[in-house]
């Protein structure tokens, strides 16, 4: 079990659908749900791809959300401007909650220096690009790396590029960059897998619907969970459909921290919490008054709440039995008075 709770960062993508109102609305949301974090992505449309229409540049038809859309097209519209950066790092240190990004290239990376990012984030499909992960883990701040569609032997290269260039403090996200991901592939049972393979902290980047699968997440050990959100769903946005909305967000802030506690030890037996209720299992009592030289009946005596008496399964023994005493209806039977 970690030492702390999991970590949640609430991930803006391109839900602020091109208003820095709206951009600064869900920092804002964010910090009242409770989110450790909030992360933005860092690209231009040409930082990204080129600006040519041909079939290799389009997204599939049959994509749920973004079926035929043009690279640079989608790009362009889902990409937070450069000169927002400042004003949302600058309202998310007014609200106590971290502001930092994933950059993809090396003018990403250094406009976020120069904010003074306190971390970044390798994305799934940067996850090969190891001259950028060598560029920020140079940078000696915690390196996040998300694993979609990664093969082992590709997050292990990463680490170690990310290793070799400096990085001390890194924590790898089990993922499925499918949006949104039906729960049967995001594979949970992978992630204490990738914390014995790397001996690194293991979170999980989600993009499924609403938090069941984040909760059960901490179960197997993630200490860092992303999701994706939006101020309302119904506003439409590029990844709207797959996000959570700030009173879910809240939900899984609180779910995954009761998750978290509820890892508890190994131990088996009973718990602090459950001393008062060790009170109240049955034994045997006397049900009716009953006088000295009255035989024990099922009348008289019977297994009831709470502890004191003989353990009900001595009923057999007693039974049949003479009171030695007189003895008032609430009395625990002991072998003193029989």
């Amino acid at each position: 079990m970690s030492e702390k709770k999991p970590y949640i960062v609430a991930e803006m993508s391109g839900n602020h659908n091109g208003s820095l109102d709206r951009a600064l609305q869900l920092v804002d949301a964010a910090a009242d749900a409770g989110a450790d974090a909030i992360k933005i992505q860092t690209y231009t449309a040409d930082t990204m791809t080129v600006n040519v229409d041909h079939p290799r540049f389009r997204i599939s038809s049959g994509h749920e959300l973004w079926g035929g859309d043009h690279l640079y097209d989608l790009y362009e519209r889902a990409h937070t401007p450069w000169d927002w950066h400042a004003p949302i790092f600058d309202r998310a240190r007014e609200r106590g909650i971290t502001a930092f990004s994933s950059p993809f290239d090396r003018t990403a990376v250094e406009l976020l220096e120069k904010l003074d990012a306190p971390m970044y984030k390798i994305a799934s499909s940067e996850i090969t690009d190891l001259p950028l992960i060598r560029l920020c883990a140079a940078t000696g701040k915690p390196i996040i790396i998300s694993t979609g569609m990664a093969s082992l032997h590709e997050i292990t290269a990463a680490v170690e590029a990310a290793q070799g260039a400096g990085a001390t403090d890194i924590t790898v996200l089990s993922c499925t960059a499918s949006y949104p991901t039906p729960p049967e592939f995001t594979n949970l049972r992978r992630i204490p897998v990738l914390a014995e393979a790397l001996r690194l902290p293991i979170g999980l980047s989600d993009h499924s619907l609403g938090i069941g699968v984040p909760i059960a997440a901490v179960a197997f050990g993630a200490v860092l969970i992303e999701k994706h959100v939006t101020l309302s769903r119904t506003d439409g946005g590029v990844d709207s459909a797959f996000s959570l909305e700030p009173g879910e967000l809240a939900a899984l802030v609180v779910e995954s921290e009761r998750a978290w506690q509820s890892l508890g030890t190994t131990r088996i037996g009973p718990t602090e919490a459950e001393r008062e209720g060790l009170r109240f299992r049955r034994s045997l009592y006397v049900v009716e008054d009953v006088a000295a030289g009255d035989p024990v009946t099922a009348a008289n005596v019977r297994s009831i709440r709470p502890t004191g008496g003989l353990e009900p399964d001595t009923i057999g023994a007693v039974m049949g039995r003479v009171f030695r005493t007189d003895a008032a209806k609430g009395t625990p039977l002991t072998w003193d008075l029989i």
